[in-house]
């Protein structure tokens, strides 16, 4: 070939298929003109792909007309050799949207497109393919440098894609397909990826029963749009054309079953299924279809060799799958059994190899020594043994190994509690046909607690004698702490209820004396001296009525957060100049003591009463000390003292180097009325007194006392948990008066508590009502002129009602009502465990002016307080 050959005609001495039909061509009839007077740009770049082995194709001019080399002709299928020459447009239509912007952008840019796996939609066969192409596009310019056409060298990598593509999936397969341990869940799983990986609508796993008679679906996968095929199907309704191919294995692709051979004897079965075009591949194993993995598509579908390979491949990895994971559901189960018959039984089960290591215990085992699991595999079980029992134990099992001979002996374990406990050890071994050693298998029984009985009855036996002795001690001691809590119950019931009454009666007399004081003129010295003997007296009797209630345990109590410490800090001047010159009053605090909840009132006057008690026991002078403490009172302390709960305590000791207590005393020293003084010089309530209001707050206390050396009194009262809040500072007591625009409202079943009380409330100026019983308070209070602003009510009361049951009543009929309780003994109406309930306001009888007139002035200022309940 010349340069002269070339000007004449650009085609000349090219050999080839795509040479040759473009020499047959009229050309001249083209945009691309008579190839001699094509341009020297055109003519280079044909010269250069015609010699080319690279797949080559130039799109020319405007139309991008196609000229191509030999190379890649097949790449374009049944377009060549019409292609040649013409648009583009018009041989690559279906595809022609997604590569005109490709042309167009190097046409207009001038740059060169580059990329690898490049994928395209094709049409250049029977069936519609995607490919796959590493391609180059770069700009052909013309003589004078536009750009006059496109340079497309390009090399198919369809098949490699498509290889690494069906690798990746089978991979992702087989890693999705190991993560499930049953049969079901991989079918599904299976049917899932491979249906979402080929776009089909329905994907599913079926196995064949029935000498191939039926077809059996557990779960398949659907797109959402296709029913789901799951359930039990006839297969001999799909005709035998479909019965041959399934015996045979070969892979079932029906493109479209209207028109497919194989659908033909069975298109009512196929019609039923709802899917125009499927992929089949029945799994022949061992001469037989044992199953099908299928994939269906909601309409026809020219299905790729690709598409068929990836089906078959997964087809064959389910299977597996499937087997394998049904030989394992095989093996647990079995396991299982096993597992579940060996750990039902209460002994320890072990087994060893033929040589004695051991590699198998049951739950008891583990349970038993409470040792990791594995942990004594091989020898490490001899470290389980008692020191003294292992080398017993080892000869006994290693003459067994030998011998074969049945393994039994006794010896002791360590437990998890790390105590040692006595077992029986036996084992038999497990031979083969030929006689051989395979196994062994062995329990391990406890028998301590019939080793511990048999040693305890041999103890009980030698010292029957002394236990019989002791145990009557012991329970003589238990009848006399129950009798004497008994007694002291008996004795509180009583002397409640007679406070109760005798509060009424005082209520009377110290309210009419007072009276008759404020009454009396000045001249009447000896009257008036004479009614404050009678207060002076009536006083005193409150004050024992006051102690017989705190004994009884009826007193209502106001508890608060004390800090035991400072209460006592706060008292040492009152008991000095109460115990007086000759008794040395020492206090000993001790450090960070906890806080307790009690009545601050009461805890005093129990201090103070202890402190009296030890001045009179020190008629020649003595010492005095009160002490603060934390403690903790244990089981065992509980145990020997009744009513004694288990806990932490704060501790206030009263000790006095005195005369003490003899035993006789000591047993009789909390019951009320008794005293070893002088008639005239106790009551016998104040040790009483200690003592109800200690257990009505929760407490407990002790009494320790020898003859010459002293007495010691300890009150326990239960730690206060949790935040508290400061302890408020005393209000100052006044006597307020009253006003007639405020309206008091007196219930009151005595009739002279009732007359002192209204007599009082009108002196001091208020309005007031009275009402003998809760029907006649309520009667008052609904008619609607009838103004009140506090019900003054007793608790105690006839006719049915009591104080609490008349105040809720009443705040129903006017929700701003005060209420003002009063009681001579006190009532689980308002009074809970020994407490007032809270928002509760209380005065006890008998009470005075000044404290009525206090009360009444506070509940009417004070904020009103949301009822109970």
């Amino acid at each position: 070939m010349t340069d002269g050959s070339l000007a004449t005609d650009p085609l000349r001495g090219f050999s080839g298929e795509v040479a040759t039909l473009l020499r047959g061509m009229d050309l001249a009839a083209t945009p691309l003109g008579d190839r001699e007077g094509w341009p020297q740009s055109l003519r280079t770049t044909v010269g250069l792909m015609l010699s080319a082995r690279a797949q080559i194709v130039l799109f020319w001019g405007p139309d991008y007309l196609a000229l191509y080399n030999d190379a890649y002709a097949p790449t374009i299928g049944d377009k060549h050799p019409r292609a040649l020459g013409r648009p583009a447009r018009e041989n690559w239509s279906e595809l022609w949207d997604d590569l005109e912007p490709l042309l167009r952008s190097v046409r207009e840019t001038g740059e060169t497109y580059h990329a690898e796996d490049r994928p395209f939609y094709i049409e250049r066969g029977e069936r519609p393919e995607t490919v796959w192409f590493d391609i180059s596009y770069q700009a052909v310019r013309d003589e004078a440098a536009a750009v006059a056409g496109i340079l497309c060298i390009v090399s198919e990598q369809t098949k490699r894609v498509l290889t690494e593509m069906r690798l990746n999936f089978m991979v992702e397969l087989s890693d999705r397909l190991r993560a499930h341990s049953d049969p079901v869940s991989v079918k599904r799983s299976a049917a899932e990826l491979v249906g979402r990986k080929l776009g089909g609508g329905r994907a599913g796993y079926a196995e064949i029963v029935d000498e191939a008679r039926a077809f059996v679906i557990d779960e398949d996968w659907t797109d959402g749009v296709m029913a789901s095929l799951a359930g039990r199907h006839d297969l001999s309704a799909f005709g035998e054309p479909l019965l041959d191919r399934l015996r045979s294995g070969a892979v079932i692709r029906i493109d479209d079953v209207a028109a497919d051979a194989v659908a033909q004897g069975g298109q009512e079965a196929f019609a039923r299924l709802g899917a125009p075009g499927m992929v089949a591949v029945p799994l022949v194993k061992d001469g037989a279809p044992r199953a099908v993995f299928y994939l269906h598509a909601a309409a026809p579908r020219l299905w790729t060799d690709d598409e068929v390979e990836i089906v078959a491949g997964a087809a064959e990895r389910t299977w597996a799958a499937v087997e394998q994971a049904r030989a394992e559901q095989l093996v647990v189960a079995s396991e299982a059994r096993f597992q579940a018959i060996a750990n039902s039984i209460d002994q320890m089960i072990w087994s060893t190899q033929a040589d004695g290591y051991h590699d198998y215990y049951n739950d008891r085992w583990y349970e038993f020594t409470g040792v990791p699991y594995g942990s004594t595999d091989g020898a490490a079980w001899n470290g389980m043994f008692h020191p003294e029992d292992q080398e017993r134990a080892w000869s006994t099992w290693r003459r067994s190994l030998e011998t074969g001979a049945p393994y039994h002996i006794e010896y002791r374990l360590r437990h998890r509690s790390g105590q040692y406990r006595w077992v029986i050890g036996r084992a038999q071994c497990v031979r083969d046909a030929a006689g051989a050693i395979v196994r062994w298998y062995g329990t391990c029984t406890d028998i301590h607690d019939l080793k511990t009985a048999e040693a305890a009855l041999r103890e009980l036996n030698e010292t029957l004698e002394a236990r019989v002795a002791s145990a009557i001690a012991e329970r003589r001691t238990a009848e006399d702490a129950l009798r004497q809590a008994q007694k002291m119950e008996s004795l509180g019931q009583l002397t409640g209820g007679v406070a109760h009454d005798f509060n009424n009666l005082l209520q009377v007399v110290v309210g009419n004396l007072e009276i008759l004081r404020r009454n009396l003129p000045e001249e009447s010295g000896r009257l008036r001296r004479a009614a404050e003997n009678a207060t002076t007296g009536a006083n005193r009797a409150a004050t024992l009525t006051q102690r017989l209630l705190a004994f009884s345990r009826r007193q209502p109590l106001a508890p608060q957060p004390i800090d035991a410490n400072r209460l006592v800090t706060g008292m040492a001047e009152l008991l000095a100049r109460t115990l007086g010159e000759t008794i040395h009053l020492e206090t000993v605090q001790g450090a960070g003591v906890w806080r307790v909840e009690a009545d601050p009132n009461q805890l005093e006057a129990a201090i103070l009463n202890l402190a009296v008690n030890a001045r009179d026991a020190m008629p020649n002078g003595g010492k005095l000390t009160i002490e603060t403490s934390n403690t903790h009172l244990d089981k065992a302390y509980a145990a020997e003292h009744v009513e004694v709960p288990v806990g932490q305590y704060v501790v206030v000791s009263v000790s006095d180097n005195g005369s003490g207590m003899t035993k006789e005393t000591l047993a009789k020293a909390f019951e009320p009325f008794f005293t070893t003084k002088e008639v005239g010089k106790g009551t016998g309530l104040g040790l009483s007194m200690v003592y109800g209001f200690v257990k009505q707050s929760g407490g407990h206390v002790k009494i320790y006392s020898e003859i010459g050396e002293g007495t010691t009194v300890k009150i326990y009262l239960p730690r206060l948990m949790g935040e508290t809040p400061e302890e408020a500072a005393a209000a100052e007591a006044i006597v307020p008066e009253g006003s007639r625009s405020e309206t008091v409202l007196v219930v009151e079943d005595d009739d002279d508590v009732r007359m002192y009380s209204v007599e009082v409330l009108r002196e001091l100026g208020y309005r007031v009502l009275e009402a003998y019983d809760g029907a006649s308070a309520l009667r008052l209070l609904e008619r609607p002129e009838s103004r009140v602003d506090l019900l003054f009510t007793d608790v105690v009361l006839p006719g049915g009602m009591n104080g609490e049951q008349i105040a809720k009543q009443a705040r129903e009929l006017r929700p701003d009502l005060k209420v003002l309780f009063t009681t001579g003994y006190a009532r689980n109406a308002i009074v809970h465990h020994g407490r007032l309930d809270v928002g509760v306001e209380l005065i006890t009888k008998p009470f005075t002016y000044a404290d009525l007139a206090a009360r009444i002035r506070d509940v009417l200022d004070a904020p009103r307080k949301p009822p109970r309940g």
